[in-house]
């Protein structure tokens, strides 16, 4: 087994893939690509991934891009069944999870992140306002239960974790959110968790 990861270490999407290697116990050659620099689009990187996007995850001789299915795969080949159900509902809301991650979360606590951190061109005020009417979502849906899916943690709560835990950055208040912030910590304790730096910017300056 050799994997390597082709990351950027300030990009949640990257950083949901690089904490699932973690909590998984694997060793995992890092990778920074300078996106700055524009490495993520040039031709060595753009065969390893079209879309010229981190993170990009090598198995041997096998690539996978995108986030989501770096962690399906990882799930799948070297989790077992805790971390990606086998029983169809379970799996179904486990997908659904994924799903919001590559929707309303990237628009929403992400993109504000972006705004922050990068300098993105959105509208601050629309794009905090999509960040809270998601998080109220979550927050609803955590109320009585330990976990996103089922009576154990995921990969639905991995590809969540990250952009929700750096909301603030994005100007995104986690105040009004206790069973968010008690969620939070309980992926924090998991064995091998692993977290993003903290940039001090918007709530976190």
């Amino acid at each position: 087994m050799s994997l390597v990861l082709h990351r950027f270490p300030l990009s949640g999407h990257a950083h949901r893939a690089e904490l699932f290697l973690s909590l998984l116990g694997l060793d995992a050659t890092l990778v920074d690509v300078d996106l700055r620099g524009g490495a993520h689009k040039r031709p060595d990187f753009l065969r390893l991934n079209r879309f010229g996007q981190v993170p990009v995850l090598q198995d041997g001789d096998d690539v996978i891009a995108d986030s989501n299915a770096i962690l399906v795969y990882l799930a799948r080949k070297y989790g077992g069944e805790q971390w990606l159900p086998a029983d169809p509902l379970l799996a179904a809301n486990v997908e659904r999870w994924l799903s919001v991650a590559a929707g309303q979360l990237a628009s929403g606590p992400a993109r504000a992140r972006l705004i922050t951190v990068f300098g993105a061109r959105y509208n601050a005020d629309d794009t905090i306002a999509q960040a809270h009417a998601l998080l109220q979502v979550v927050e609803e849906e955590l109320q009585g239960r330990d976990w996103l899916v089922g009576a154990r943690p995921t990969i639905a709560d991995v590809a969540i974790y990250t952009y929700v835990a750096h909301a603030p950055e994005g100007n995104v208040s986690l105040d009004a959110y206790p069973s968010i912030r008690a969620w939070l910590a309980r992926v924090e304790a998991l064995p091998g968790f692993i977290p993003m730096a903290v940039t001090p910017v918007g709530l976190r300056a």
